[in-house]
């Protein structure tokens, strides 16, 4: 048994305007349900323009939770089909939560059916396919009209060879055929590796509509198509094609997630608008002639040494040139409000803090620290594991600047660093570059 079904909803919340189900039982329809749905929230007028249902039409419509056991009671023990099924499903589950009923029904996706029952057509979305397979849409985007256009094409489909098959396949409880986005084939997705890298979702026109990075670019992106939140529905149903680029390591992903971002600004990824917050080491003389190393926000901190990301980063930083250097965790600003040091870790004190060292023999470490932060934050290069057993993966920065990631061979002959540079993929600096980079180093 299978019901057929469509639903009309306010837009962006998604709550339901008009529900249409037709019940079938693989011959003939032989129940039928079909309703205006008040929907406890306004209708956007272009939501009134595609479907016709305004406001005024629903002010008197039943709201959901009185129409619930209807819905329930027709769909019980068959399967639930509709176009995109993903889409109806979920606006009906989310409604059944709010009412804190359990809604669970087996799937079937007659775009997904169609594409692979019935292949060759540029578009399958429902118009288009029912005018070119020659069904007529009575009432189009309302949901009896266009539910009852869906048991046309429904039939047509059981109808075709090697139906029972593919029907059998989709409805196994773990098949991808049921999760994956309606217009993504199969093979695009199965050719995903899994590995690390970037990944690029794009529309049925090819344009890319969201970029993603992870250690695992098929378990990634497979995460997106269980994902229930409005976001993630709304981008799986324009995904048309998945394309990738290995990175070797998740720290190069991160740099490429970030520039792509930037050139393609895809829709569904937030951008952000602000830069991150930074901090910044920088180093003062007290009034006894000792010279202090301390962090505030990169604002108050006049002639910063090292640009941070957050509070912590900046203590971490402190405490390993504090140890490196022997210097006095009070005077790095690790322990406040103490009138010697008593660090939990870090034993390196020579006295200063209790009269014990000359401020002069102590400000020379200093020095020797803060030559040391300042070149560290200068020329760098950063190995990575490559995007395969043959080759290693480097980040290039030269005299402060992020030049970009490269990829080389492990066998190539290399006689300087300099040579590096034919390898090196050219990207542009920026403060989310130095953030990525700053979690790595630190971290």
């Amino acid at each position: 048994m299978y019901t057929i079904i469509d639903v009309e909803t306010t837009g962006q919340t998604n709550r339901i305007t008009e529900i249409s189900i037709f019940k079938y039982d693989g011959n003939q329809v032989v129940d039928e349900f079909t309703s205006l749905v008040n929907p406890e929230d306004h209708i956007p007028t272009h939501i009134t323009a595609l479907t016709g249902i305004d406001n005024a039409m629903v002010a008197n419509a039943p709201y959901f939770s009185d129409i619930a056991e209807d819905v329930l009671r027709i769909t019980e023990a068959a399967i639930f089909v509709a176009h995109n099924v993903n889409f109806d499903y979920n606006v009906i589950h989310g409604e059944f939560k709010r009412l804190n009923i359990e809604f669970r029904r087996k799937k079937l996706c007659t775009v997904r059916l169609s594409r692979k029952l019935i292949p060759g057509f540029r578009s399958y979305s429902l118009g288009k396919l029912c005018a070119n397979l020659g069904i007529k849409i009575e009432g189009r985007h309302r949901a009896r009209g266009d539910a009852e256009a869906t048991v046309v094409l429904f039939q047509r489909l059981l109808a075709q060879e090697n139906a029972e098959a593919v029907f059998t396949e989709f409805l196994k409880k773990n098949s991808k055929e049921a999760t994956l986005p309606p217009h993504l084939p199969k093979e695009v997705f199965e050719a995903l590796p899994n590995a690390p890298g970037v990944y690029y979702f794009r529309n049925k026109k090819g344009k890319i509509i969201y970029v993603g990075k992870a250690k695992d670019i098929k378990k990634r992106v497979l995460s997106h198509f269980y994902d229930k939140k409005q976001k993630e529905l709304d981008l799986c149903r324009e995904t048309g094609h998945i394309d990738f680029e290995l990175s070797g390591s998740e720290l190069v992903a991160l740099l490429m997630e970030d520039a792509a971002i930037k050139h393609h600004y895809p829709q569904y990824n937030v951008v952000s608008k602000r830069a991150p917050r930074s901090f910044a080491i920088f180093s003062y003389t007290d009034r006894a002639g000792i010279v202090h190393l301390a962090f505030n926000t990169a604002k108050g901190a006049p002639n910063p040494h090292l640009i941070l990301y957050s509070q912590q980063q900046c203590r971490l930083v402190l405490e390993k040139i504090c140890a490196q250097f022997e210097l006095c965790p009070k005077f790095c600003h690790l322990q406040e409000n103490v009138s010697s040091c008593s660090h939990y870790t870090i034993e390196t004190c020579k006295g200063v803090c209790r009269g014990e060292e000359l401020p002069q023999s102590y400000n020379e470490r200093v020095a020797l620290a803060v030559e040391h932060i300042r070149a560290s934050n200068q020329n760098l290069i950063l190995k990575e594991r490559g995007r395969n057993p043959e080759e290693d993966a480097f980040i290039m920065v030269r005299n402060g600047i992020y030049l970009g990631y490269g990829f080389v061979d492990r066998d190539a002959d290399l006689s300087n660093v300099e040579e590096l540079e034919n390898y090196l993929i050219k990207q542009k600096d920026s403060v989310d570059v130095w953030r990525i980079l700053r979690n790595k180093m630190v971290g």
